[in-house]
């Protein structure tokens, strides 16, 4: 008859959880969130938005420019100026069809809030909509 053998001490320590698969399934979920995650870039201005009563709201993903009261144009938190606007707006465009949205300040001169929607329109944008705050009822 054979003999049965039991384990020992030494055999039994290597026993564990393998917790490469539980890595590999976090970091997949982590890079799928990741890559579906949409990112708004913001003007990088504060302005004080006129109010208006049919004022609503758009998609989350938009290109934003800012028009300060001095009449500074801003994107992703610097000055592009009026000449960066063209470039600015053909680059986003460049991946995907997205809305253009004027973050004017109500302070900001007319003729410079319609240079920045003629900018943007002469770079390929097919939708052009300026930023306004809800009126308060």
């Amino acid at each position: 008859m054979g003999r049965l053998r039991g384990l020992t001490a030494d055999e039994g320590s290597d026993a564990g959880i393998d917790m490469s698969p539980l890595i590999d399934c976090v970091f997949i979920l982590l890079i799928f969130f990741i890559v579906t995650t949409t990112f708004v870039e913001e003007s990088g201005v504060e302005v004080d938005k006129p109010q208006a009563a049919s004022a609503v709201r758009l998609e989350k993903t938009s290109i934003l420019i800012g028009l300060t009261a001095k009449g500074e144009v801003m994107a992703a938190g610097r000055e592009i100026g009026f000449g960066g606007v063209q470039p600015h707006v053909k680059r986003i465009l460049q991946r995907e069809n997205v809305p253009v949205v004027i973050e004017a300040d109500t302070e900001a001169p007319s003729g410079l809030l319609v240079r920045v929607i003629d900018e943007a329109k002469l770079a390929g944008a097919t939708k052009v909509s300026v930023a306004t705050r809800q009126e308060r009822r």
